[in-house]
């Protein structure tokens, strides 16, 4: 792994992501095949790299509390020298959840919570500091010191494809999403820019 990761970034890779999976996806193998922790990972990449920006691609967000997983991408950021994205997405792999026993709740719970853990992120990354109370998600008090390099924020790449929640989400609060070669790419793009409309958002500003 850190063979891989200085050999791409002496090559001019820009970026390094690896899964935020417990299991490995069956396609790739199956949930007996080898699966590091991701977080755990990034900060290991973090000590082999100097220029390149790391990321999970992406986060499952009911599997870690958003405030602590704002926390880690500080973390990273941090001791990265400000080289930490925050790619996080609703989660899929059902199979893994069940067999640790974290939460999977119904889709759109999960992406209420998505929606959720995106306005945690950005308040830890204020200057607030007030408490946050949503549908799923209460924190007394939205500290977060050390505060991240990266300014405003880490970048935030959304994963996934959905037209009428991931892609407004992305418009709302993404720096970057997650398309796939498989997806009606120009079509997908057009509806992130009516999104972005509806927004009033900047649809030049997000990567694709």
């Amino acid at each position: 792994l850190a063979r891989v990761a200085t050999t791409a970034e002496a090559a001019g890779f820009d970026r390094m992501s690896v899964m935020d999976h417990l299991f490995q996806m069956v396609r790739l193998g199956g949930p007996e095949m080898e699966m590091l922790e991701s977080t755990t990972t990034l900060g290991f990449l973090a000590g082999h790299t100097s220029r390149m920006k790391l990321l999970a691609l992406v986060s499952g967000v009911v599997y870690r509390e958003p405030g602590m997983l704002a926390k880690s991408v500080t973390t990273l950021d941090v001791l990265s020298g400000g080289r930490a994205m925050l790619g996080i997405g609703a989660a899929w792999y059902e199979q893994e959840a069940a067999g640790l026993g974290l939460l999977f709740p119904p889709l759109a719970e999960r992406f209420e919570r998505l929606e959720e853990a995106l306005q945690i992120c950005l308040q830890m990354w204020s200057d607030e500091d007030t408490p946050y109370k949503g549908m799923h998600y209460e924190l007394a008090r939205t500290l977060n010191n050390p505060q991240s390099l990266s300014r405003p924020h880490p970048p935030i790449l959304i994963g996934g494809s959905g037209e009428k929640k991931t892609l407004r989400l992305v418009a709302k609060y993404g720096d970057a999403c997650n398309l796939f070669p498989r997806d009606d790419l120009g079509h997908k793009l057009e509806v992130l820019q009516q999104h972005c409309a509806d927004e009033e958002r900047n649809y030049d500003e997000i990567e694709k």
